[in-house]
């Protein structure tokens, strides 16, 4: 989870368009995570739900940048609007994703943007929502990432990476491209962002 809020008290080097104050959040995949994060109240004028997604319109594409539709902000980059769904652990399947399309009319999910959204509304400030596709509606990921998160939410990368070991000819090829995958979302997305006016 990313998220981040803009208000008093984070100083940000001066751009083209004026000063940018903010503070970053990083604290782990799902909706206790997030709510662990943003416990006490911040000081800020917005909250920005960002980071990787899952497609769920068999339109998106690797590093494609989705945009929750009613988000106002201003980019070059391109990007597709629509809803992001959350839900409070990763999509696997490809079956699952198709059922969570066609639950909810959603473009992609996450897992913590609706929670970021709900401390926002908590706090009276404005929400934005800006995610990087990391896998495509149609691809089954190499692991039930699922199995290997702690009673905190966290994902354990030693418990994947043995998991991968164990079928080294057939999960770890498939593993090390869904990273590639999560690398060039995450390129895309830092290209987005740096090129955003809110």
């Amino acid at each position: 989870m990313s998220s981040m809020g803009f208000g008093s008290g984070w100083e940000r080097p001066q751009t083209s368009f004026g000063p940018v104050q903010g503070s970053l959040v990083a604290n782990g995949p799902g909706e206790s995570l997030v709510f662990e994060a943003l416990r006490e109240k911040k000081s800020v004028d917005g909250m920005i739900s960002t980071g990787l997604c899952g497609a769920l319109d068999p339109a998106l594409r690797v590093g494609d940048v989705v945009v929750c539709a009613d988000t106002p902000i201003h980019s070059q980059g391109p990007c597709v609007r629509g809803a992001v769904h959350s839900i409070d652990r990763v999509a696997i399947t490809a079956a699952e994703k198709r059922t969570l399309r066609n639950q909810s009319a959603a473009i992609a999910v996450d897992m913590e943007a609706a929670s970021v959204q709900r401390k926002a509304a908590e706090w009276g400030v404005p929400f934005l929502c800006i995610r990087a596709v990391s896998d495509r509606a149609g691809d089954t990921l190499p692991l039930d990432f699922n199995r290997y998160r702690n009673a905190r939410g966290d994902f354990s990368r030693t418990r994947i990476a043995l998991a991968a070991m164990a079928r080294p000819f057939t999960v770890m090829p498939q593993l090390i491209e869904f990273d590639r995958n999560c690398r060039r979302a995450a390129d895309a997305l830092g290209d987005f962002l740096a090129d955003c006016r809110f």
